[in-house]
């Protein structure tokens, strides 16, 4: 008796452990998946508003209308999870928004795009993008129910967890009833017959008799046995059907990859000749356009040289301004050029100290122009992943035009430096020189735009356009803030580098 009930109890605590396992792995299977459905749908939720949010207010980001952005951000009222939502202009500034009460602030600076959880909010950020340039950033917080659903699911895991084990109670005493018994009854037989052994022995071989139901068991066992094997040689058979299937499909697969390499060679090869002869054109158009400006700009001379007695002071005065057009117009295309190849040439992407660059500009300026005092401070380990080439003719724009407009200036001052937030960082060249007016912002960095005469100020409208575009292609972004004749600071950004320590400024009197 105590050799059967410590049987039935191991086969009672057998089941019970089975079942709570199984349970167990059963909710925990659906809880996690539920779970999971519920993050990824919630965020690719937000993200798909974020973006839709995006492309119906591109317009009115383009013209600055406000009004249409509102009325757009409005449309989010209606979700009564999303908590604040916002979109900002290219400059990084918020251009509208709105938050539910005692929501917390909105981003001073919009970051990359993603999706990140923060306790109980989801928040998501959205560049808005029109033609390859960045018009704006989408922001949206919005709740983030996955800590209640979970604590939820815990408690109705309880309920279910005790309700199948009393359910495996009563399914354990029918089990034993039906299954358990007959089989001790057999252990029973085939102890004695150890016991004793009397192979004699037999058990009862009724209709009903567990050992003749063995036996028969046995048998088709057997049976059961020979027809896997034949099934196992016929399945053997077919897998090697198979093998030779899929080494046919992977031969094939092969052939293709050879012949999309080769088609993949075929056009680098076509490209490279195009650019080969776009560079070609760029050097034709350069050298056929000089050519005629050369000459014009040297007959006036030769006309303001050898015949400068015969010739009017008025005539005199109208050779200066023809020569003074041509060598604008030689800078002009030279710029063109330059703006040209800035689109064409494959960045090449290293961690770079923009703070070394600076000072060699500034160097080359001093040089330039020894008369010059300006106070010039640049930022120490100022680090960014920029290819070194265009970051360089970035800085030689904007720290050139720094130098130019400050030109009229008793006391005139440049700072480079760099802003970090985290992983982010925004460099920045300021200067207290002639500034201009922000309601003129927008055409910054259009070709060709000039806020200043070329009577005070010199230049073809061209550098800032070059920096925009060598910004872009870095994955940034630019803008400037300034005031009349108070200076302006034009900020950038670059793809992220190696964090450093913290910039510490070094101001280097710069007196030439």
């Amino acid at each position: 008796m105590q050799a059967r009930h410590s049987i039935r109890h191991k086969i009672l605590a057998m089941k019970f452990a089975t079942t709570l396992a199984a349970l167990l792995v059963a909710i925990a299977a659906m809880i996690s998946y539920d779970l999971w459905l519920y993050h990824r749908g919630w965020i690719a939720d937000m993200t798909t508003q974020a973006d839709f949010l995006g492309r119906t207010t591109a317009p009115a980001l383009t013209f600055d209308d406000a009004r249409v952005a509102r009325e757009n951000l409005e449309l989010l009222r209606a979700r009564p999870k999303i908590r604040a939502a916002a979109i900002y202009d290219a400059r990084g500034r918020q251009f509208v928004g709105f938050a539910l009460p005692d929501e917390a602030p909105f981003p001073q600076l919009p970051e990359a795009d993603g999706a990140r959880v923060e306790r109980d909010s989801v928040v998501v950020f959205k560049r808005v993008v029109s033609n390859g340039e960045i018009l704006g950033t989408v922001y949206i917080r919005a709740e983030y129910e996955l800590y209640d659903r979970l604590l939820a699911y815990l408690g109705i895991a309880a309920l279910v967890t005790a309700v199948a084990m009393v359910v495996a109670l009563l399914f354990s005493r029918w089990v034993h009833r039906v299954v358990v018994a007959p089989l001790l009854a057999i252990s029973t037989v085939a102890a004695e017959i150890t016991e004793k052994h009397n192979f004699a022995l037999r058990a009862d071989e009724r209709s009903k008799d567990e050992i003749g139901m063995l036996a028969r068991s046995v048998n088709a066992m057997l049976a059961e046995i020979e027809r896997a094997t034949r099934e196992l040689e016929a399945s053997n058979l077919q897998f090697s059907a198979e093998v030779g299937e899929r080494r046919r499909a992977e031969e094939e697969i092969r052939e293709l990859n050879a012949r999309l390499e080769q088609r993949v060679k075929e056009r680098t090869s076509q490209l490279e000749y195009t650019n080969g002869e776009l560079e070609t054109f760029c050097y034709s158009v350069s050298h056929d356009l000089r050519a005629p400006l050369r000459a014009i700009d040297g007959f006036s001379q030769a006309l303001l040289e050898d015949f400068s007695g015969e010739l009017p002071k008025e005539g005199q005065r109208y050779l200066e301004r023809i020569r003074s057009s041509t060598q604008r117009m030689g800078q002009l295309i030279e710029d063109l050029l330059n703006l040209s190849r800035v689109s064409r040439t494959e960045l090449q992407l290293a961690d770079v100290n923009l703070g070394e660059i600076a000072q060699q500009v500034v160097g080359e300026l001093q040089l330039r122009e020894p008369g010059r005092a300006v106070a010039v401070s640049i930022w120490e380990d100022m680090q960014g992943r920029a290819d070194s080439r265009l970051v360089r003719a970035a800085l030689e724009n904007l720290i050139g035009n720094a130098w130019k407009f400050t030109s009229r200036k008793d006391e005139p001052r440049i700072e480079v430096g760099c802003l970090r937030e985290g992983k982010r960082s925004t460099f920045f060249v300021r200067d207290n020189g002639a500034g201009f007016d922000m309601a003129y912002a927008d055409k910054l960095f259009g070709a060709f735009q000039r806020l200043h005469s070329p009577q005070e100020y010199q230049g073809t409208g061209i550098g800032l356009a070059t920096v925009q575009r060598i910004v872009h292609r870095h994955g940034g972004r630019i803008w400037a803030e300034a005031k009349p004749d108070k200076g302006a600071v034009f900020f950038f950004t670059l793809a992220p580098a190696a964090e450093t320590g913290a910039p510490e400024p070094i101001a280097a009197e710069a007196a030439a």
